[in-house]
């Protein structure tokens, strides 16, 4: 219970901050405004506010912290343009499922208008279709309209971020009722248990059959199988299947077991491990265009497919059997009745070869970043969160290569929207304070939300920002090239980065040619803090091979967007 001293009068920010610490929540994100005062002064002074310096960041700082810790992650924003500011980053944690609450202010209650949007009266910040903005960038979105309501609507918002699929919430909070409201004067808030959907025994009995009789199985694991790391490995050694992973689903198990493959679905040996494969067991996966060359990709005709969320089953590629539950319980009851297998005796070898085939040949293919790549595992521990933003070393090799071995230390943009690493690093480093966290950026990146440095040498969190820096979008740089187009809108204006961390009283390294990353790296853990480094990427030797979004260009012989 939050103590209310002195002369001290509560408001809706002591609602909030009792609320929050009922669900273990230590650490809030926000932007300050004359529409969320209350809510920032009880915060600031009861638990850990974090200062960020944009909406955006202020969400995808909550986001990561929610990924890192496995818990919520909560960002306060202002009304009308900063709850706008805030609506990319919270369509990227619906996206990713994301554990966020977004609580945004809004005008008094008095001027807000039944059956919005209507036309502005001219109320500071008023944004009329506020709500309609919301409910489209949220798996949840609400208004508190009573002071009374507070706690009952902040709690309902909370249940449905933690239900089966989880998904952001968003609440507006009028500025009069943020004063108005008290702890003494809540409804009691309803108590919603979280209910997991639980998958038809006929169907668990046709999938284990299906398995008990696979000579040949694979694993397809995504961001759904968080939380059946367990089960999941425990079933891929009774059965001596391989595990591929979606982007998302990487650490789920560690990338050090010897059967898990991890994101190399489309290279050409996985291809070819995938046809020969009788059985495919897909968890918590969407199949995205990315992870299938468009959805090109041919996995087995067998599948067995497990999702909390229905509508998934069969969606992209037809399900055997689809089986609607938890992924933990679901993989428990399998194991429960999967009492032989018929793997053929060579096929766990086999998996084994092919991922150290796919592991050399990318370690062979990006030349000179191959010793960064080592140097980042080298360097950090294994609980370290790598936060990747979109930029050619993390879709190359950042995303597939660099060894992960705990599903919440991978956090990277799921809906490809560049800029927003350092934030989310940001947030992982405040979930993780006794590890470094990297945020691996490109300079276009970083670029985004430059302010964000000044947001991490204010908080002092322990984040390595290492910067590959190209002199602009080398990704887009590389499809233009690619396809023949002008070259045009990529070769930006970069910043020093030496002068800049200065400026903010960062350390900075340059490393330029090989034999100098380890140590930058081995420092800046030493030390602790914020540290910057920037990567000079024409000194990177032996040269890289060049990278090439995945993106298809139509063509009058291939309009439709399917790659070969």
């Amino acid at each position: 219970m939050t103590e209310h001293t002195g002369n001290r009068r509560p408001t809706g920010g002591d609602v909030l901050v009792e609320v929050l610490r009922r669900h273990g929540v230590t650490t809030v994100f926000g932007v300050i405004s004359i529409h969320n005062l209350p809510l920032v002064e009880a915060v600031d002074r009861d638990l850990v506010f974090v200062e960020m310096r944009h909406e955006a960041a202020a969400v995808n700082a909550a986001d990561g912290f929610a990924r890192a810790s496995g818990g919520l992650g909560v960002a306060l924003t202002s009304t009308g343009t900063g709850a706008g500011n805030a609506a990319g980053s919270m369509v990227e944690a619906l996206t990713a499922g994301s554990r966020v609450l977004h609580i945004t202010g809004q005008i008094e209650s008095e001027f807000l208008a039944p059956g919005r949007p209507v036309a502005s009266r001219g109320v500071i910040h008023e944004f009329p279709a506020q709500p309609q903005m919301l409910d489209a960038i949220s798996a949840y979105s609400t208004t508190i309209t009573e002071a009374k309501d507070v706690e009952a609507e902040l709690e309902t918002a909370i249940a449905r971020i933690f239900a089966a699929p989880s998904g952001p919430a968003s609440v507006e909070w009028p500025t009069d009722l943020q004063y108005l409201a008290s702890p003494d004067a809540q409804r009691p808030a309803p108590s919603t248990p979280v209910a997991l959907p639980v998958a038809d025994t006929d169907a668990i009995a046709r999938a284990t059959d299906l398995l008990r009789n696979a000579q040949r199985p694979l694993l397809w694991l995504g961001g759904g199988a968080a939380g059946a790391g367990d089960q999941v490995a425990e079933l891929a050694r009774s059965l001596g299947a391989g595990i591929v992973t979606s982007n998302s689903g990487r650490g789920i198990v560690a990338e050090d077991v010897p059967l898990v493959i991890g994101n190399f679905a489309t290279t050409p040996a996985v291809r070819a491990l995938l046809d020969d494969a009788d059985l495919l067991l897909a968890v918590g996966t969407h199949f995205r265009s990315n992870e299938t060359a468009s959805y090109s990709l041919s996995l087995p005709a067998t599948m067995i497919q497990i999702d909390v969320e229905p509508t998934t089953i069969g969606r992209v590629y037809p399900a055997t059997v689809g089986l609607t539950g938890d992924a933990a319980q679901t993989i428990t009851a399998i194991l429960d009745c999967l009492d032989t297998v018929a793997t053929v005796d060579e096929w766990p070898a086999r998996v084994t070869a092919v991922r150290e085939e796919v592991r050399a040949d990318l370690t062979t293919y990006i030349g000179g970043y191959a010793e960064i790549c080592t140097a980042i595992r080298t360097a950090l521990p294994r609980r370290s969160v790598i936060a990747r933003d979109v930029t050619i070393p993390s879709s190359q090799w950042g995303n597939r290569l660099l060894p992960i071995y705990e599903r919440g230390t991978n956090i990277f943009p799921l809906g490809g929207g560049i800029g927003q690493g350092l934030a989310m690093g940001i947030g992982a480093a405040h979930a993780r304070p006794d590890v470094p966290t990297l945020v691996l950026a490109g300079d276009g990146g970083l670029a985004v939300h430059l302010g964000e440095l000044a947001s991490l040498a204010g908080s002092g969190a322990p984040v390595i920002v290492l910067v590959v820096n190209d002199g602009g979008y080398g990704v887009l740089r590389n499809m233009q090239q690619k396809n023949g187009f002008r070259r045009a809108g990529v070769d930006l204006h970069t910043p020093r980065f030496d002068l800049l961390a200065a400026s903010m009283d960062i350390p900075y390294r340059l490393v330029r040619g090989p034999g100098v990353i380890s140590e930058a790296l081995e420092a800046a853990v030493q030390r602790g803090g914020p540290s910057f480094i920037e990567v000079d990427v024409e000194a990177i030797e032996p040269a890289p091979g060049p990278f090439v979004p995945p993106v298809h260009v139509p063509t009058e012989h291939n309009p439709s967007g399917a790659s070969s």
